[in-house]
């Protein structure tokens, strides 16, 4: 058993996202880790109010916090659109509690919106029958991100639910540090016919060979789109200004300082910004375009998290394909999926430094794309 807090920086990076299919990628979390699991109760309704920004920034702000808790280590986390996990050692665990406390007071205080955070220990997973398995998928040179399998993340996730694991609440106005979050980047239209966000997962009692083969024969098919799918234009998203996620920002960074005050600092710090990628200038170790392309190539446009998430630039052919072999399979009891067409996609980001290529960029639809997904199949 590997217990070692350098169990995650052990493992290898996956170059090709259809090899994350296979289960030979995986490896079984340590029985002393923890997963943290975070999700926005209520966060169909909040879609509907038109809060799909909110709702996303909240997400992220549970891998921002526990980021910046983490002081640069590299550990697994997935981003979720109204949620989040992640696995910590032993070590980490005091520390990523009080973070998650603290993002679901901040989540309360600043936008009304009620987080379930929970922190559950691996060895009740593997109790209740469940693995938890990690991967590493490198998405560019300097960003990979962690791929979970096993059923342990749904698991822990339906435990939060109803009421397990639940952390104490943190004081009012207690604020996590979100230093690096935002969301500047102008939603992204459509290029070849609609976005889609598509969840899929096993159903109960289904094969696990022929559900392989089903994601595969998905990951195949997708896979022929412009680029694989990917929403975000090769030369990078483009930019306005004033950013429509300024208000959100500066949620996030004002801490005791009035919102105001903050806000006005952004619009500023973002009319700068705004000028220098428009122009593609170079100053001092800034490179403009290069900066652009690499958010694309950053992002995390598909991934796995107990099943295969993604959210895609299809075309109207590829869409009846998809749709049709979807539909077959899940008439065949091997799946269960949900799918949601928009115009647009949008991002979340975490951004360290702008002049280093470690930049995170979480993707989902423009109209709640993934909630909208996972509702479809709870609705059956």
């Amino acid at each position: 058993m590997n217990t070692d807090a350098a169990f995650y920086d052990s493992l290898p990076r996956i170059d090709r996202f259809a090899d994350l299919s296979d289960a030979s990628c995986y490896h079984s979390l340590p029985k002393d880790w923890a997963v943290g699991v975070a999700d926005i109760q209520g966060s169909t309704q909040a879609i509907a109010e038109g809060r799909y920004k909110t709702v996303n920034m909240v997400g992220a702000a549970v891998i921002s916090a526990q980021i910046n808790q983490m002081k640069g280590r590299a550990f697994p986390y997935v981003f979720g659109g109204d949620g989040a996990a992640f696995a910590l050692a032993p070590a980490d665990q005091a520390h990523a509690a009080l973070a998650l406390s603290a993002v679901r007071r901040w989540a309360l205080d600043e936008f009304g919106i009620t987080l379930r955070v929970a922190l559950v220990p691996v060895h009740d997973i593997e109790a209740a029958g469940l693995e938890i398995n990690v991967a590493r998928f490198r998405a560019a040179s300097d960003v990979d991100y962690a791929m979970f399998s096993g059923g342990g993340v749904s698991w822990a996730e339906a435990q939060m639910k109803s009421g397990r694991y639940a952390l104490p609440e943190a004081p009012r106005d207690t604020t996590p540090d979100l230093t690096g979050l935002s969301c500047r980047w102008s939603p992204v239209r459509a290029r070849n016919g609609s976005i889609v966000s598509l969840v899929l997962n096993s159903a109960a009692g289904a094969d696990p060979l022929a559900y392989k083969a089903v994601v595969q024969d998905i990951i195949t098919l997708t896979g022929r789109l412009d680029r694989g799918g990917h929403p975000i234009p090769d030369a990078g998203p483009g930019v306005a200004w004033p950013p429509p996620g300024v208000t959100l920002e500066a949620h996030a960074r004002h801490g005791t300082r009035p919102i105001g005050s903050t806000r006005r600092k952004i619009l500023f710090e973002t009319l700068v910004a705004w000028f220098v990628l428009k122009m593609g200038l170079k100053i001092g170790g800034f490179d403009a375009r290069h900066y652009t392309r690499t958010v694309g190539q950053n992002a995390d446009f598909r991934k796995f998290d107990d099943g295969l998430k993604m959210t895609l630039d299809c075309d109207p052919d590829t869409l009846v394909a998809l749709q049709d072999r979807l539909g077959k399979a899940r008439d065949n009891g091997l799946i269960e999926f949900g799918l949601f067409q928009q115009d647009e996609a949008m991002m979340t980001c975490i951004v360290p430094s702008i002049l280093t290529d470690d930049h995170l960029h979480f993707v989902d639809g423009a109209s709640g794309g993934y909630t909208q997904a996972a509702a479809q199949i709870k609705a059956g």
